[in-house]
C-alpha cells in the first residue's frame, strides 16, 4: 500500500536570519523520505522569501497573518496529511514515521510534546508539561498534523484570528474526536523568552489564554500582545 503524501507547511515573516539553518535541518530529515512536500508561506518584507526560493521547497507568497499564510498553503498542498510547523521549530527525526503510524492507527489530529533549545531547568519545566492534555499546554510552536480531509471539515483556520488561532483549531478539532500527543519531542527556539524574560513571557501568554477564554475580542488580545511582547 502506498504512503500517504505528508505536507509540511511553514509560515514565515521575516525569518532571514534563521530560514537557512531551517530549512537545511529540516530537508537533511526529509530527504531520506518518500512522499513528503514543502511548502512555505510567507508573507516577508526582508530577504526570506529569496533565501527560501534556493531551496526544493515550494514557495507561496501570502498575505501577511498565521492564519491566512498556513491556509494559503494548505490550497497549494497534495498531501492526505498535513503538518504545520514553525519556522523556529526543528522536529524529531521519527516524526514522519510517527505522523503516519499515528493517523494509520485512527489517530486523525495531534501534536508532538515539545523542548526548548535552552537547557535552563524552569525552560525544561514548561517542555515537561507539554505532556499533559491541557489547552493551557497547548500551542502552535508544538506543531500540528491532521488529516486534510478533516482540515476540510472544519474549514482550517479561522482568519479572523490574529492571536490563538492554534487553540482555536485544536478546540474544534476535540469537539470532534480526540486530540493526540506524540511522544517525541519537536525542539523550540528560547529566543522569544530571552528576549521578553522567561517567566515573565509565561505569565504573558498564560493571561492570553485566561482573556481568551474569558471572551476578550481580538483587538483587546492583539493589544496586549504588542504592550507586553517584543
Amino acid at each position: 500500500m502506498e504512503q500517504q503524501l505528508l505536507s509540511i507547511i511553514i509560515p514565515t515573516y521575516n525569518e532571514e536570519a534563521i530560514i537557512v539553518a531551517s530549512l537545511q535541518a529540516l530537508l537533511s530529515i526529509t530527504e531520506k523520505k518518500e512522499r513528503v512536500e514543502i511548502i512555505v508561506s510567507d508573507a516577508s518584507t526582508d530577504r526570506t522569501a529569496d533565501l527560501i526560493s534556493a531551496f526544493p521547497v515550494t514557495l507561496c507568497r501570502s498575505a501577511k497573518g498565521r492564519s491566512r499564510q498556513m491556509n494559503s498553503g494548505v490550497a497549494l498542498a497534495r498531501g492526505e496529511i498535513l503538518y504545520f510547523l514553525h519556522a523556529d521549530t526543528l522536529p524529531p527525526e521519527t516524526f514522519i514515521d510517527d505522523i503516519r503510524s499515528a493517523v494509520a492507527s485512527g489517530k486523525k489530529a495531534g501534536c508532538f510534546r515539545m523542548d526548548f533549545d535552552d537547557d535552563n531547568p524552569i525552560m525544561a519545566l514548561y517542555g515537561w508539561c507539554t505532556r499533559f492534555p491541557l489547552m493551557l499546554c497547548r500551542g502552535g510552536d508544538q506543531s500540528l498534523f491532521l488529516e486534510h480531509s478533516l482540515f476540510t471539515a472544519i474549514e482550517g483556520f479561522d482568519e479572523n484570528l490574529t492571536i490563538m488561532e492554534d487553540i482555536d483549531i485544536i478546540a474544534r478539532i476535540k469537539c470532534r474526536m480526540p486530540f493526540h500527543i506524540i511522544e517525541h519531542y519537536v525542539t523550540t527556539s528560547s529566543r522569544k523568552f530571552h528576549d521578553n524574560g522567561i517567566i515573565r513571557l509565561q505569565l504573558i501568554f498564560g493571561t492570553i489564554h485566561l482573556m481568551y477564554a474569558l471572551g476578550f475580542g481580538q483587538e483587546s488580545i492583539v493589544r496586549y500582545y504588542s504592550e507586553n511582547i517584543v
